[in-house]
């Protein structure tokens, strides 16, 4: 049909355009009839039948049971995929595809194409489509009544007086001014002036719906990293080519505007002869109607003055996203580019600031208006009309694959029923970086927290938990931080040197489109209920730094500038990266000289982890082997074997996991008082007592213990803590000062070597219980608090095995013999 067409209108240049009233140049170049192409559209909608899915989604008429919620109104969204159209090809899915892409293949391929490089035509053309094949409501309608139930039933109103008045002067009725008619709904809206054509309904004025076409992904879900490998372009790359297409691109939102109405059609009421005139708003802006068009004022000559009808008018909400490329597809020495995004409809308010999303929509040129139009010439802006949002870092339930939802959800279950869950989290978290595990630990707890209390006088206590890495160059602290912001559903990464207070802050900017003051929010707003990490914590300024004080505590940023007072939210926590003063850490010097950061500002953070880089000669050879097999296979290794390491988790594994241990508020029980109180009371009489503390024990850390606890507690997926928490979250702050204490005793001189002391600490404890045997878990409980590891306590127990001071079980149990313990 298409060919002959083309030859048609090729042999006679000088044909009619009425004939070529329903046809266009379609994309690949032929003639494309649409009233065929409206047909294909209505065969599409009502014979689409999707098969029972594993997910448990039931067969049917996918569409048609689309239309029949539009009709009772239980839907807004007639979503057309364009996967459920190559699916009615006589290909595979995957050729489809192919075919698809490179224009050919057979019909519903070729139609697949054209509805991707054509958009904007065939969201009118499945418009119209619905419009002739929307079904009766099968259910009463719930709430109020509509602006459009409210027009319908005056218009019908009218009709009856103009009927009324048609009888008296024998004039023809309307059934005979509109023999042809145009369906129940138009017919009715149209009888009282049908042949006035401005004063037809639009039709747009009459659909409770609208349409949108998702691009085609193979089945898998938008967000996901297949889609993104296979349909994502970069967004430098949408290019001319591009435009009046489909295209799916990914970024950071860096700003979202408000969400404003946006006028789709207007109504004016003319004073004179009282006819309703409607107005179709297709761009940006219009130029109101002034004089009544009806042949009534026409024929008396006096064109009457139009009043705008608000209420009867049709708005569609409106928001501007500003959309900024990735950081990784980002070339050398280029900065990030930006573009704009237009959400319209249910698509409003689906992504907020700092949201990583893959966007799908029609890349369109809009012209400048205004000054602007004559500095720019035959210059044109770009913007994108988005037709569906998706969240790269997807959360459970969240996606639109409920196959994938389950499969999460059974193996996060899985993985709460495993004793070993703790470590296997913490192992998950960058397994590319060799050791560190209480570091990881302490990481994974921050990424869980702890749940916010608020008080019955309106008080909030924060259960966001900030930690601070500072060590040595080279102990893996900007790796380790860009990881957890990676995997956290809602990260940000900033630098301390490239950071300034209103960048981590607000800013005050204009607003392009109203020349309106607006806020726009820095790293720590845009991080709301997420992670802030910022590397190089040291090299910023001490009167930027400070602008984090509030942050840590209240949870607010408070902005008093430029005629804004207000207080945004910025429930973020805060996960730094700092080099001690002299670049290394000087063990010579005391710790306040080396940290070189306020007390008021050390004080805030849950925990300081200190990482030093001291040489062991064991430690450093597993660390060169581990980085060897990291790079000759692509992956964490093990040390000793070179094969691939244990079991870790996937990242969306490890963030469902976390996502579901967030639902999870866990109280402290009141038999667990006294034990903290002790615990509490004995950090604050040690620190009284250290001629050099390593810390600034206050009420703070009081709080960060009840912090780290329910965390822990959370892990478990327990609404209880229990002392083992309680516990843990003791040696996690012991062990984040850890690396001051080792090789030096309490006056600072060398001390044993670690085999020596654990062999004491084992003994000793033999001695003052009088038990002839120390099971290896006790053991273990007696050296973590002095900072010794397992790989240590092992070769310990080995080592005085070989020599006969003790005997060992096969649980690796301590058995004295009657003559090894003094009397």
């Amino acid at each position: 049909m298409a060919t002959g067409l083309r030859s048609n209108a090729a042999g006679n240049p000088f044909v009619n355009q009425q004939t070529m009233a329903g046809q266009g140049r379609g994309a690949g170049g032929e003639f494309a009839d649409y009233e065929a192409e409206k047909e294909l559209c209505k065969s599409f909608l009502s014979t689409f039948t999707r098969s029972a899915g594993l997910d448990g989604t039931l067969g049917g008429q996918k569409y048609m049971d689309q239309l029949q919620e539009v009709a009772n109104r239980a839907r807004q969204v007639l979503e057309i995929s364009l996967d459920d159209v190559l699916s009615l090809s006589s290909l595979d899915l995957e050729d489809a595809l192919e075919l698809e892409r490179s224009g050919s293949g057979d019909e519903w391929s070729r139609f697949a194409r054209n509805v991707r490089d054509n958009t904007r035509r065939y969201l009118s053309l499945f418009a119209d489509a619905a419009d002739e094949l929307m079904p009766l409501p099968t259910s009463a309608f719930e709430g109020t009544e509509d602006v459009f139930d409210v027009l319908m039933r005056q218009r019908q109103y009218a009709e009856q007086d103009n009927e009324q008045v048609r009888a008296t002067y024998g004039l023809p009725t309307a059934s005979e001014a509109n023999p042809s008619g145009e369906g129940a709904n138009a017919s009715a809206a149209n009888a009282p002036n049908a042949a006035d054509s401005a004063n037809k309904v639009p039709r747009d004025l009459l659909r409770r719906y609208e349409v949108k076409i998702r691009p085609a992904t193979g089945g898998v879900s938008l967000g996901s990293s297949k889609a993104r490998a296979s349909q994502a372009v970069p967004l430098r790359e949408v290019r001319a080519q591009s435009i009046g297409q489909l295209v799916t691109v990914r970024g950071i939102a860096t700003k979202v505007s408000e969400v404003k109405p946006l006028l789709s059609v207007g109504t004016y009421t003319c004073e004179s002869c009282g006819y309703e005139i409607y107005q179709e708003v297709t761009g940006n802006a219009y130029m109101p109607l002034c004089e009544c068009p009806s042949s009534r004022c026409k024929i008396n000559n006096n064109p009457g003055k139009l009043l705008f009808q608000t209420r009867g008018s049709k708005f569609v909400k409106y928001q501007e996203v500003k959309l900024q490329e990735p950081a990784d597809e980002v070339p050398v020495g280029n900065i990030p580019r930006t573009m704009t995004v237009q959400m319209k409809g249910e698509l409003c308010r689906l992504i907020r600031p700092g949201d990583a999303v893959a966007v799908a929509g029609i890349f369109l040129p809009v012209p400048y208006t205004g000054y602007r139009a004559m500095r720019a010439g035959l210059i044109a802006n770009t913007y994108l009309e988005a037709q569906c949002v998706e969240q790269l870092k997807q959360q459970p339930g969240k996606t639109r694959n409920s196959l994938e939802d389950a499969q999460l959800e059974e193996k996060v279950n899985q993985l709460s029923r495993d004793d070993d869950v703790y470590s296997l989290l913490a192992r998950s978290i960058c397994p590319e970086i060799y050791g560190h595990e209480d570091v990881k630990k302490a990481l994974l707890v921050l990424m869980v927290g702890a749940p916010t209390r608020t008080m019955k006088d309106g008080m909030k206590l924060r259960g966001d938990l900030h930690v601070c890495l500072m060590g040595d160059p080279g102990v893996a602290k900007s790796q380790l931080l860009k990881h957890v912001s990676m995997v956290a559903p809602r990260g940000v990464y900033t630098t301390g040197r490239g950071a300034s207070g209103v960048g981590l802050t607000a800013s005050v900017n204009k607003d392009p489109q109203t020349g309106q003051t607006t806020l726009e929010g820095g790293a720590l707003v845009l991080a709301d209920k997420g992670i802030c990490c910022i590397d190089e914590f040291d090299k910023m300024e001490e009167t930027e730094r400070t602008a984090i004080h509030e942050v840590m505590e209240q949870q607010t940023v408070s902005i008093a500038k430029a005629g804004i007072t207000t207080t945004l939210n910025a429930r973020a926590t805060v996960l730094a990266a700092a080099n001690p003063a002299y670049s290394r850490y000087d063990t010579r010097r005391s710790p306040a000289e080396n940290m070189a950061l306020p007390a008021s500002l050390l004080s805030r953070f849950d925990l300081m982890w200190l990482i030093l880089d001291r040489a062991d000669a064991e430690l450093d050879a597993a660390l060169a082997q581990h980085v060897l097999n990291v790079h000759r296979v692509s992956s964490s290794a093990s040390a000793s074997t070179g094969s691939i390491s244990e079991e870790v988790l996937e990242p969306s594994e490890l963030r469902a996991y976390i996502a579901k241990a967030r639902t999870f508020t866990p109280e402290v029980p009141r038999e667990l008082n006294e034990y903290i109180a002790c615990a509490y009371a004995e950090m604050r009489a040690e620190e009284a007592a250290s001629e050099n503390p390593h810390s600034y024990t206050t009420a703070r850390t009081l709080l960060g213990i009840l912090r780290l606890s329910e965390a822990l507690a959370r892990l478990r997926f327990s609404d209880i803590v229990e002392q083992g928490d309680v516990d843990e979250a003791l040696r996690l702050m012991q062990m984040s000062k850890i690396s001051l204490l080792e090789n030096r005793d309490s006056r600072g001189r060398a001390s044993a070597d670690p085999i020596s002391e654990i062999y004491g600490i084992i003994r000793d404890y033999a001695v003052r219980s009088g038990s002839q045997e120390v099971a290896f878990q006790k053991a273990m409980r007696l050296i973590q608090p002095r900072g010794f590891r397992e790989e240590q306590l092992r070769t310990c127990l080995s080592e005085y095995s070989s020599l006969n001071v003790w005997s060992l079980d096969d649980n690796m149990n301590v058995l004295f013999g009657e003559d090894d313990l003094p009397v």
